[in-house]
């Protein structure tokens, strides 16, 4: 090997120094809370306070509070702000009268900014811990989270129709509605968004969400009983929700007044059958025609009036829809950022 041969073994190439690159904290998940408040002003301090105390013990989430006041005629507008004072997650969303349960939700919804939503009413009856086993199921992968009843501190009474009429919604309707279940629930962002499209004014939430499919599960829970004050859905009002649950996703009631109109018939033609046959095969008895015919006026009076009161209602939604008024009206809203502007919102199409 000649001198000429031997060459210098090849230097590595200096390390270039890179920058160091802090990691960002990644953001903790919103979880925005919609509280329909009318004339709660016995419970409203303790539900705050028991909700606040449960949310505590989630440090791995943030929590948007956003009361909506549907037109309070007691103290509940006072104790609210208050509260939005001394909880700047609190909002409070002030309508300018009493709009209803349904509209309260849907008000709560447009202004809601959470990763997930979570809808529950201010009497404790659904307990605040429950909402983070909602928030749980969320994290595990669901989109809707329904909150079943297992168990409920209401009369028989109450017990007794609530069970029927979930059935018999069930059973009547084109969308699987889940069996004893409420407005409490949790939705996903994406769901929440969807949801906000629906802008009917006869508004029934729980079949709305039921029937929007996604990824759906349900967790059970024991229902207390009402903390203070007075139930807020009388016999009345549980009667126009029932309503607007089978009116708004069902067409069984018209389909009812078809075939109570071929029962009214084949009994008719049974009528005239008999008529017929005493007047040419007995025409000796004496028949009494008073009562038959009275038994048959009646009858198909109470029928047509049925009939035409279930087409009502249905043409009564149709002229509320043709209307195109807005939703609900809000008279000012507390504790709101620059996100939202706090101005005033008419319910046509949401924030």
């Amino acid at each position: 090997m000649t001198q000429q041969d031997i060459r210098p073994p090849a230097q590595a190439p200096a390390p270039v120094a890179l920058a160091t690159v802090e990691p960002t904290p990644a953001r903790r998940p919103l979880v925005s809370y919609v509280l329909p408040v009318y004339n709660e002003q016995d419970g409203i301090t303790a539900f705050h306070t028991e909700l606040t105390a449960a949310l505590d013990g989630r440090p791995d989430l943030d929590f948007e509070l956003v009361y909506v006041n549907d037109g309070s005629a007691d103290g509940s507008l006072p104790i609210l702000k208050r509260i939005a004072e001394q909880d700047d997650r609190v909002r409070v969303v002030d309508f300018a009268r009493n709009f209803g349960h349904q509209i309260a939700i849907t008000a709560g919804l447009d202004v809601a900014q959470g990763d997930a939503v979570i809808v529950m009413d201010t009497d404790l009856q659904d307990p605040p811990r429950v909402s983070l086993e909602l928030v749980d199921a969320w994290r595990e992968g669901a989109e809707i989270v329904h909150a079943r009843r297992r168990s409920r501190q209401d009369t028989a009474f109450k017990r007794a129709t609530a069970h029927l009429y979930y059935r018999i919604l069930r059973s009547s309707t084109e969308v699987d509605i889940p069996l004893d279940t409420g407005d409490f629930r949790l939705l996903d962002r994406r769901v929440a968004d969807e949801l906000r499209k629906y802008r009917e004014r006869s508004r029934f939430v729980r079949g709305i969400v039921a029937s929007m499919g996604y990824r759906q599960t349900e967790v059970a829970f024991d229902r207390d009983e009402r903390f203070a004050g007075e139930t807020k859905y009388p016999l009345r009002k549980m009667a126009r929700l029932a309503v607007d649950g089978m009116t708004s996703f069902s067409t069984a009631p018209l389909k009812m007044i078809t075939k109570l109109g071929f029962v009214v018939l084949t009994l008719s033609l049974v009528g005239i059958v008999y008529a017929l046959a005493m007047k040419f095969f007995r025409p000796d008895i004496t028949v009494s025609g008073w009562t038959m015919l009275m038994v048959v006026v009646l009858f198909l009076g109470g029928t047509q009036m049925l009939s035409l009161g279930v087409i009502g209602t249905y043409v009564g939604r149709i002229y509320s829809e043709a209307q195109g008024r807005p939703l609900y009206l809000v008279r000012e809203v507390i504790g709101a950022d620059e996100r939202d502007g706090g101005g005033e919102r008419d319910g046509r199409g949401g924030v």
